[in-house]
């Protein structure tokens, strides 16, 4: 007797009410499918011009398609329609700047060495480039339903290298997916390619068989550590493992110098708390771990963020399960002996919370016992850490474990900034200077990346490297100019920047 599919809801996180039913989960036989018809229209990819006419048109037709798909998000993750415009904005840019990095080129890293008999060993003719991977698996993320999930930077990279590609959609926002995937499509079919160069499935355990599929070449997650990391080892586990480029968690760990505070505490505490607070707290970006100095100044800096915080509004989170987390979560650290809670995070109704942060000496964390106190905590609230010496902030740096960012606060004459700033280097892979984390500009220069856990790879996701993480070096010796690419022969016919 066959099993009927699951069907796969979306709700409204005002309410926790289903909305409506826009699909069902995928069954293995469904994520073969899925994959093998994505992995025929590799060779249609091979055309770069294509390629980008298929980028421009899908950032057009998301465009044109604002109204909806700003409502169906909205009505999905209560994120707000003016943050989801500018999220939408941000996607089909990112779009349009991948599109420009294909016309471009250098992303194939051509290198030809001419021979040369008289090195040794003798040097024969080598031309060597960069080759798409195969079909990618993408798995969306919660908390941006447009520029991380199926139209976000991880497909952008993907189509723009040649890879066709399969996504997961999240459970947080099916509808906005099931909309953006046939946007992208129709993106495809306009150009002259086929529409399943992006496939769309729905479900935990299609995820799961999806990393695991012969065909798959290549992975890119936005997620949680335990899921990233169940993902990243079925990815290593399989008979031929496969590149595997997960954001999992981040601390993104602040430090105000004591010389900043004397010199901007109010200034200090208010940009924390806006960063903190911003989309509810949701972003990977969050500076959830402070470090701040005892004594007057670090009191104002305290007083700041108090007052900062409390001013906030209660808001909705992604999903109930989430909310329940962050007020477990929070009322679990706000119970440790030594801890205290200026602001206390809480429910702001039966839908919403509330922001708060909680604080406690850095000798707390150094007596060893606390581990909770540097997890990650999704939602708004963030744990300042005060300490008493230079020692004490060299020595609570080195427990955090990777990340996205991190960030120092210091004054316009800090005797401590380049120490400082040579120590959080090795801990991110975006490190601030009197900025906040939160927004991440879509650049050539970018790095949203990060030592394990933020990410298991030292890929970025953002920016126009991001593309790198789908391609492989191969090179050609002493092949006749027939049989090479048209990218590697003499006389360069297609114009590319090469080496």
């Amino acid at each position: 007797m066959a099993v009927a599919a699951e069907p796969v809801w979306s709700v409204d996180p005002r309410t926790g009410k289903p909305r409506e039913q826009v699909a069902v989960e995928a069954t293995v036989e469904d994520v073969d499918r899925a994959v093998t018809a994505a992995a025929a229209t590799r060779a249609a990819l091979a055309d770069r011009t294509v390629r980008a006419a298929l980028l421009r048109t899908a950032a057009d037709l998301l465009e044109e398609a604002r109204p909806d798909v700003v409502e169906t998000a909205d009505a999905e993750t209560a994120l707000g329609p003016v943050r989801l415009t500018g999220e939408l904005a941000r996607t089909t840019a990112q779009l349009r700047a991948f599109a420009d990095v294909v016309d471009e080129g250098s992303f194939l890293d051509v290198r030809i060495d001419l021979p040369d008999p008289t090195t040794t060993p003798p040097r024969p003719d080598l031309r060597r480039w960069k080759i798409p991977l195969g079909v990618v698996a993408v798995y969306a993320a919660s908390n941006f339903p447009l520029a991380f999930s199926v139209p976000g930077g991880d497909t952008a990279s993907a189509l723009a290298a040649g890879c066709p590609v399969v996504v997961k959609a999240h459970p947080d926002h099916p509808a906005t997916s099931e909309l953006c995937a046939g946007l992208l499509r129709r993106a495809a079919a306009k150009v002259g390619l086929p529409e399943d160069v992006v496939v769309l499935v729905h479900g935990f355990d299609a995820g799961v068989e999806l990393v695991r599929h012969p065909l798959v070449a290549a992975a890119g997650f936005t997620g949680s550590v335990r899921g990233g990391r169940a993902l990243f080892d079925a990815a290593a586990a399989r008979p031929v493992p496969i590149p595997f480029h997960g954001e999992l968690g981040s601390l993104n760990p602040v430090v105000v110098t004591e010389a900043a505070a004397e010199e901007r505490a109010a200034e200090i505490g208010a940009g924390l708390a806006g960063s903190v607070t911003l989309g509810q707290g949701q972003f990977c970006t969050k500076p959830g771990f402070v470090l701040a100095p005892t004594g007057e100044a670090g009191d104002r800096f305290v007083a700041a963020l108090t007052d900062a915080i409390g001013e906030s509004e209660p808001g909705v989170m992604l999903d109930h399960r989430m909310r329940g987390q962050f007020l477990t979560g929070t009322y679990e650290l706000a119970r440790i002996d030594g801890v205290t809670a200026p602001v206390h995070p809480g429910p702001g109704g039966p839908h919403t919370v509330t922001a708060g942060f909680l604080t406690f000496e850095a000798e707390t964390l150094l007596k060893g016992g606390h581990g909770s106190l540097l997890h990650e905590y999704f939602g708004p609230v963030t744990l300042v850490a005060r300490y008493a010496s230079r020692e004490e902030i060299t020595a609570v740096l080195a427990l955090l474990p990777g990340n996205l960012t991190a960030t120092l606060q210091m004054a316009e004459e800090d005797p401590e900034a380049a120490s400082l700033l040579a120590e959080l280097t090795p801990l991110a892979g975006r490190v601030l200077v009197n900025g906040w984390p939160t927004g991440v500009a879509v650049a050539a220069a970018q790095h949203h990346g990060g030592p394990y856990p933020a990410t298991t790879s030292t890929s970025t996701s953002v920016g126009a490297t991001a593309i790198e993480r789908w391609l492989r070096p191969v090179t050609y010796q002493s092949t006749p100019q027939h049989l090479l690419p048209p990218e590697l022969r003499d006389g360069n016919p297609l114009g590319l920047p090469r080496r």
